[in-house]
C-alpha cells in the first residue's frame, strides 16, 4: 500500500478514536469502572458496555441531559444510536446492577461523576473496602451495596452524603470496626431516611450521633458486635413516632432499657439476642438490687426444688397405681427412659406411639422391610412396608451422634407427637433402642409428590408431572401458611426447616409439611448442618448468619422465599452462582421493579398460560408483595403467619369456587376441594 494511503487512513482514523472517549463519563466508565466491577472474569451485564452498542443499551445505566432531564431510551431511533456515547453534554445519572454476579471491588471513581443520582449493587459479589472516594460524590442521594463481601472499616467521608442522601444500605457484608461519626460537629443528615448497617462486624458503642438524625424513619444495626447502653434519645426518636422500624437485636447491648420503649410500636424482636444483659420492657423486666438477696434467691430455688421433687413422686405414685389397674401406659409417659430405669425396658427398645399409630407394635416396626428413598445430613429416609399389610410408613434414622441425650429428646418428641393439623405431616411413633438408636416414624408419602419435584422435577405434564395452575399454587401456599400459624399460635414454637423439600402435595393439591421441629432433637452440630442447607438452598434468614436457633420471624422468612418460588417457578438460592434457574429470588424482584419489568416475565409461565384475568385480578400482585414483606431483612418488619394466612385468604384466585372447601379458615378435612380450573 502507498505510504501517502496508509497516513490518510490513520489521519480518517484518529476523529473516530478520539470521538469515541469524548464523553468523560463514558470513558471514566470503561477505563476504571467496569475493569474494577468485573474483577478476573467477564461479566454478561457488563459486556453490554462497549462501542459496538447502543448507550440506551448498556445495562444497569441511566443518563440524562445537563439541564437534568433523563435520556428517553423509549424511542427505536434513540435505542438504535450509536453516536449517543459521543455525546460529551450526557452524563450518567444512574447505576442499577444487583444480583448481576459483579465479583470485583467498588471503584473509588464512582465518586468522580458530578450526577450520579444512586448507585444500586446490591447482592453481589462485591469485595474490599468501601473507598472514602464514594463519599465525595457531589450528587448521590441513595447507594446500595447490601449483600456484598465489603471488608474493612466504614470511611467517615460516608456521612458527607448526609445534605442530599435518602437511604444508605450496607446490610449483609463484613464491615469492621466502630461506625464512625460524621467529621463536622451537630451533623442532622435531614433527608436521610434509611440507616441498615445490619449483619455486619461492627463493634464498639451504639452510634449515638444517629439519634441526631431528624428525617431517620428506619434504623437496622441488628447482627453486629456493638455493646454497651442503648441511649435514652433513641427512645426519644420512638416516642415521637419518627421512627418506624428499629433493629438492635443479635448483639452485645447491656443495662436497662430506656423507659420509654415499654409504650413504643418496637416489639421484643426489635432487641432480642442482647438477653440476659439487656432487660427492661419489652424485654424481660431487671432485677435491681432491691431485689432478693443472692441468699433469698438460693433458699426461694431450693424450695421451689424440694416441694417439686416432693409433688412429682406422689403425682407418679398415684399415675402408677392407675397405669397397673388399667394395664395401660400414656404416651406422655411412654418416652425415652432414663439410665436408672433402662433395665425395665425391653431388650428390643421402646416404642412410643401417639394418635393414629396405635396399629403399630414394636415388632412390626423393627420387622418392617425398607428401603433408602433419601439421605439428609441428620438421618436417613426409608419407605417401610409392614408385615401385617397395609399402607407403607416412612422410616427416619437419626444418625448416630447427631441426637441429643435422651432427657432432652423425650420434651421435644412429646410436643412433635402432639401436633395435629391437616397440613402437617404427623408423628405417629417414635422408637428408641437400648444401644440408643433413635427413628421417627411418619405416614409414607412419595418423593415424587413433594413440592420441589412438582416445581422443578420434570419439564412436562405428560411427563408425569401435573399443571401446577395459579389456583393450586395459592391452595398449596394457603395451606403450608396456616399450617405455619398452627405452629407458631397453637405450639408457641418454630418449624425450623421450611423449604419446599418438605412440602408434601397429595393428589388434590392439600399441602403437608414435614420434619416439623426435628432440628430441636439435634446436638449444636447437626443442628447447624440443617441451617447451612437452609443457607445453601436460599431459605436461610439474614440473621441467622449470627444466631444459631430458629424463631416464627426466620419461618416467615423461608415461607417468603417458598411463595416466590410458587411464583416464579424457579429454584431459589443463596448465590447466583447456584444450579440452572437458581437464584436469589427476592433479588431477582427488585431488579426487575428497578428496571421496570412486565409482571409477566418475572412470573412462571405456566402461572401465566393459565389466566382468565389480569394478574392484578387474580391476586398475583398481592401475593408477590406478601412474599417480598415476608421477606424484609428486619425481622420485626415481616408480617406474622396468622396475617399471612388472611392476607392469602382474601387474595385468592377468582377463578375458584366461592364455596370450596378450600378458603373455610375452619377446615379440618384432608381431602378439601380443588379449584375448580385447576
Amino acid at each position: 500500500m502507498h505510504p501517502c494511503m496508509l497516513f490518510l487512513l490513520c489521519l480518517a482514523a484518529l476523529p473516530l478514536a478520539s470521538h469515541s472517549s469524548s464523553n468523560p463519563d463514558v470513558a471514566l466508565l470503561l477505563a476504571k469502572v467496569k475493569p474494577a466491577l468485573q474483577g478476573e472474569r467477564a461479566n454478561a451485564q457488563l459486556a453490554t458496555w462497549n462501542a459496538s452498542t447502543p448507550l440506551c443499551l448498556w445495562r444497569g445505566l441511566r443518563w440524562a441531559t445537563p439541564d437534568g432531564r433523563p435520556l428517553r431510551c423509549d424511542a427505536a431511533a434513540t435505542r438504535a444510536n450509536l453516536s449517543l456515547a459521543s455525546d460529551p453534554a450526557l452524563l450518567l445519572l444512574s447505576v442499577r446492577l444487583p444480583a448481576s454476579a459483579l465479583a470485583g471491588r467498588l471503584p473509588p471513581d464512582l465518586g468522580a461523576f458530578s450526577a450520579l443520582d444512586s448507585v444500586y449493587l446490591a447482592a453481589n459479589s462485591l469485595s474490599g473496602p468501601v473507598p472514602l472516594e464514594l463519599g465525595n460524590a457531589p450528587a448521590l442521594s441513595a447507594l446500595d451495596l447490601a449483600g456484598n463481601r465489603l471488608s474493612g472499616d466504614l470511611p467517615a467521608s460516608i456521612w458527607n452524603l448526609c445534605d442530599r442522601a435518602t437511604e444508605l444500605r450496607l446490610h449483609g457484608n463484613a464491615l469492621t470496626g466502630a461506625v464512625p461519626e460524621p467529621a463536622g460537629p451537630n451533623t442532622t443528615c435531614d433527608r436521610l431516611r434509611v440507616l441498615d448497617l445490619g449483619a455486619n462486624r461492627f463493634s464498639g458503642a451504639f452510634p449515638a450521633f444517629v439519634t441526631a438524625f431528624r428525617g431517620l424513619q428506619r434504623l437496622d444495626l441488628g447482627a453486629n458486635r456493638l455493646e454497651g447502653p442503648i441511649p435514652e434519645a433513641l427512645a426519644g426518636m420512638a416516642a415521637t413516632q419518627q421512627l418506624q422500624a428499629l433493629n438492635v437485636s443479635y448483639n452485645n447491648f447491656s443495662g436497662q432499657l430506656p423507659p420509654s420503649f415499654a409504650a413504643s410500636r418496637f416489639t421484643a424482636d426489635s432487641f432480642v439476642g442482647n438477653e440476659p444483659a439487656l432487660c427492661g420492657p419489652p424485654l424481660r423486666q431487671c432485677v435491681t438490687a432491691s431485689g432478693l438477696s443472692s441468699r433469698g434467691v438460693a433458699g426461694m430455688v431450693i424450695g421451689i426444688m424440694a416441694g417439686a421433687v416432693v409433688l412429682a413422686s406422689v403425682s407418679i405414685g398415684w399415675a402408677q397405681g392407675r397405669w397397673r389397674r388399667s394395664g395401660r401406659i400414656p404416651e406422655q409417659d411412654e418416652m425415652l427412659e432414663s439410665a436408672d430405669d433402662a433395665q425395665d425396658a425391653s431388650s428390643e427398645g421402646r416404642l412410643v406411639v401417639f394418635e393414629g399409630g396405635e396399629h403399630l407394635t414394636l415388632e412390626e416396626v423393627l420387622n418392617a422391610t425398607g428401603q433408602v428413598v433419601d439421605k439428609a445430613s441428620y438421618c436417613t429416609v426409608y419407605k417401610a412396608k409392614l408385615a401385617s399389610g397395609g399402607s407403607s410408613i416412612e422410616l427416619r434414622l437419626l444418625r448416630e451422634g447427631s441426637c441429643k441425650d435422651a432427657a432432652s429428646c423425650a420434651p421435644v418428641v412429646r410436643r412433635i407427637g402432639r401436633a395435629r393439623h391437616e397440613n402437617l405431616v404427623p408423628l405417629r411413633a417414635f422408637y428408641q433402642g437400648r444401644r440408643g438408636e433413635k427413628l421417627l416414624v411418619y405416614d409414607y408419602f412419595p418423593r415424587s409428590r413433594t413440592l420441589q419435584e412438582l416445581l422443578h422435577g420434570g419439564s412436562e405434564p405428560a411427563a408425569g408431572r401435573p399443571a401446577l395452575t395459579w389456583g393450586r399454587r395459592h391452595k398449596i401456599a394457603l395451606g403450608a401458611a396456616r399450617a405455619l400459624a398452627y405452629l407458631h399460635a397453637g405450639q408457641g414454637e418454630a418449624h425450623g426447616n421450611v423449604r419446599s423439600s418438605i412440602v408434601v402435595v397429595d393428589d388434590l393439591f392439600v399441602p403437608r409439611l414435614a420434619e416439623y421441629a426435628v432440628d430441636r432433637l439435634l446436638v449444636p452440630a447437626a443442628a447447624e448442618a440443617v441451617l447451612a442447607a437452609a443457607k445453601a438452598d436460599g431459605y436461610k434468614a439474614p440473621e441467622l448468619h449470627s444466631m444459631k436457633k430458629c424463631s416464627a420471624r426466620t419461618d416467615v422468612y423461608a415461607f417468603g422465599i417458598l411463595l416466590l418460588e410458587l411464583l416464579m417457578g424457579r429454584k431459589p438460592s443463596a448465590s447466583a452462582g447456584g444450579a440452572a434457574r437458581a437464584m436469589d429470588l427476592p433479588s431477582v424482584v427488585k431488579v426487575a421493579v428497578l428496571e421496570e419489568t412486565a409482571l409477566e416475565e418475572v412470573l412462571d409461565a405456566e402461572v401465566v398460560k393459565g389466566l382468565r384475568v389480569s394478574p392484578a385480578e387474580e391476586g398475583l400482585v398481592q401475593a408477590l408483595k406478601l412474599a417480598m414483606g415476608c421477606c424484609a431483612p428486619v425481622p420485626a418488619a415481616r408480617p406474622s403467619m396468622a396475617e399471612v394466612v388472611r392476607q392469602l385468604e382474601e387474595s385468592r384466585p377468582k377463578n375458584v369456587h366461592p364455596r370450596s372447601a378450600l378458603y373455610s379458615p375452619t377446615e379440618s378435612r384432608s381431602d378439601a376441594g380443588t379449584p375448580t380450573t385447576a
